[in-house]
């Protein structure tokens, strides 16, 4: 049925199958969904004979499929553009389809290759669907974790923190669940195109059961284990609406409110979001931040504060500030992974960024790797944001510590300000991509937000605590650290990459033999 649709009518539904995907992430979770899209595109471009398309139809229906999926999933930028960044609503429309059709090429080029190879190395659908496009479907997607400072949000294998295939999330991360996504839509895909035998018609539901299986398996596992004392927690969740946030009636207010939030009650860690004070460190009251240090001194707390550090000059980072007993100077962590047009400009888009108006559109940075700080007992390395998209920024983090022999932190945390994309899918699917970090990594995860998620993440991917959105609270909690090194945190991304290697390369020795 499918194989007599005109061009037209198969983009349109490829288009559509990729919407679909928004479904298979949080807060609807459906998973399952995914791969059935996904196979929906694979059975056109894996289909044999009379009813195989070209390699520019397999690249152009894989266009129109991630063009689908990559703006459904990313919707809320628009909000931002329009409602802060003063774009009119069609130029922040074709501002989202300008980047996620630019990205949706990864995907395209991975649809057109499988077809090139498949032809060159005169190979069956079954082979190049279970070897070859696995491994370029993942690659597809390692490049936008990676290529132009990445734009990893919603790649395929963060629908599964709900599905046993988050077992293998601490062997071969997030990208390596992206390989087995594709490897299982690609099974299904078979099973509906090909006329393979009876052997190989039961063959793949047996891959299906033996990948679930073995991830189910693996989810019994504990790579890390608890260490040393737990700790009492306070996560600020202030609410300041984005729009009140950096306007000048509304400063004092907010310096005001982080300041009795702080100070209402001591705790061994007190954290705000990311940016709580809305200015510099140059112009803050001579006495906030010592007022400040004095009550962490004071009480033996820990206070983590957002603010954007003034280094002189030009020089200014999107920082966390730490205040403790344990440091006589400030500990520093600086976001590193910027965010294009948000905090820095890429080259040539300046004229872009005049037409907008969100404040700080530039930061410096510090480098990758920075240390942890201590408290209590415990040890915890920030990240700001965004970053928590890059599980293997992370992990290289605490690879770098284990092999210097210094503390590897046992505790992760996100400072954030999702305020920007209104009541969105943007904060619950940041808070499904902290879930995939905490089972990469074996660590608990904490999450102070402005306006959600705050929340508290523990070893399996648990959100085991979560205040309500768009509501001022307080989250307090006791955490406890966590030790140990997941084979993720030592390989970071290479395991995935290396089973879509190894794939294409099985495949090209099976062309090799069938040539002979």
């Amino acid at each position: 049925m499918l194989s007599s649709l005109s061009v037209r009518s198969s983009f349109l539904l490829m288009l559509v199958a990729g919407g679909l995907n928004v479904l298979s992430f949080a807060p609807f979770h459906l998973w399952p969904v995914q791969i059935v899209s996904l196979a929906l595109l694979f059975s056109q471009v894996l289909r044999e004979g009379d009813r195989a398309i070209s390699r520019k139809r397999a690249g152009w229906l894989a266009w129109g499929y991630g063009l689908g999926w990559l703006t459904a999933c990313t919707s809320w930028l628009v909000y931002a553009m329009t409602v802060f960044g003063g774009l009119p609503g069609v130029l922040s429309l074709l501002a989202l389809m300008f980047l996620t059709g630019a990205l949706s090429i990864y995907l395209a080029a991975a649809a057109w290759g499988m077809r090139w190879l498949q032809q060159r190395w005169k190979i069956s659908s079954t082979v190049a669907g279970l070897l070859i496009l696995p491994g370029l479907f993942t690659v597809a997607e390692w490049l936008r974790i990676c290529f132009l400072t990445g734009f990893p949000w919603t790649i395929s294998g963060y629908a599964h923190t709900h599905s046993s295939l988050a077992g293998f999330a601490p062997v071969i991360g997030v990208l390596g669940l992206c390989w087995l996504n594709a490897l299982l839509a690609a099974a299904l895909a078979l099973l509906l195109v090909t006329d393979g035998s009876r052997r190989e018609k039961l063959a793949l539901p047996a891959l299906v059961i033996a990948v679930f299986s073995a991830g189910f398996g693996l989810q019994k596992i504990s790579w890390t284990s608890p260490q040393g004392q737990s700790i009492q927690v306070r996560l600020l969740q202030g609410n300041v609406a984005q729009d009140m946030k950096f306007s000048q009636e509304h400063l004092n207010d907010s310096l005001a409110l982080y300041h009795d939030m702080i100070t209402q009650t001591p705790a061994d860690l007190i954290v705000t979001p990311e940016t709580a004070l809305p200015m510099l460190t140059s112009q803050l009251p001579p006495d906030y931040l010592p007022l400040l240090n004095t009550f962490a001194q004071d009480t033996a707390s820990t206070v983590i504060l957002g603010v954007g550090v003034h280094d002189g000059g030009e020089q200014y980072s999107n920082s966390v500030l730490g205040m403790s007993r344990q440091y006589a100077q400030p500990y520093r962590y600086d976001k590193h992974h910027l965010v294009p047009f948000g905090e820095f400009i890429p080259p040539g888009f300046r004229w872009f960024v005049k037409m907008m108006s969100i404040p700080m559109g530039e930061f410096s940075t510090s480098g990758p790797i920075q240390p942890a700080m201590k408290v209590s007992g415990q040890w915890v390395l920030p990240n700001i944001c965004y970053e928590d998209l890059f599980g293997e920024e992370i992990a290289a983090q605490l690879s770098s510590q284990h092999a210097a022999g210094q503390p590897v932190a046992n505790i992760l945390l996100n400072a954030s300000n999702l305020a920007w994309y209104g009541n969105s899918f943007a904060i619950p699917q940041h808070l499904q991509i902290s879930q995939m970090r905490v089972l990469e990594t074996g660590r608990p995860m904490l999450r102070a937000t402005n306006t959600g998620a705050t929340a508290v993440i523990v070893p399996g991917g648990v959100v085991e605590q979560l205040l309500p959105e768009n509501t001022r609270a307080v989250l307090a909690a006791t955490v406890q650290g966590y030790t140990g090194i997941t084979p993720y945190i030592l390989i970071g991304n290479l395991g995935a990459l290396g089973l879509s290697a190894l794939g294409i390369f099985v495949a090209f020795l099976l062309g090799r033999r069938v040539k002979k």
